[in-house]
């Protein structure tokens, strides 16, 4: 298992999130409208910083990792204005996952 972070202009969402169902992600955390700065300077959401980010975490099995990636690599290299997509792969030491509601919780 391993944790990945992906972080992209707000308004690419619906792409991440369609590579990410590609790659049967189960869940995932995103945390919307973010601050941020990357190379093209800072991303507040205000008039003097416009934009913001929405950063992903995932945890997905690593035969998962390369069809995710491939998938980002490819949306980056599509176009200029996605060049700021990034994108991490973190081993995971320890994990508590959801119980499914079909597995009974251990006593």
């Amino acid at each position: 298992m391993k944790f990945v972070q992906i972080s992209v202009h707000f308004e690419y969402t619906d792409y991440i999130e369609r590579f990410l169902d590609r790659c049967s992600a189960v869940d995932y955390v995103r945390y919307p409208m973010v601050e941020g700065k990357d190379m093209d300077g800072k991303h507040f959401g205000s008039q003097v910083f416009p934009g913001n980010f929405t950063v992903y975490q995932v945890q997905l099995e690593e035969e998962q990792i390369d069809r995710l990636f491939g998938d980002l690599e490819a949306f980056r290299k599509s176009k200029p204005a996605h060049r700021h997509l990034q994108a991490v792969v973190m081993p995971i030491e320890r994990s508590l996952r959801p119980i499914a509601h079909s597995e009974k919780p251990p006593e």
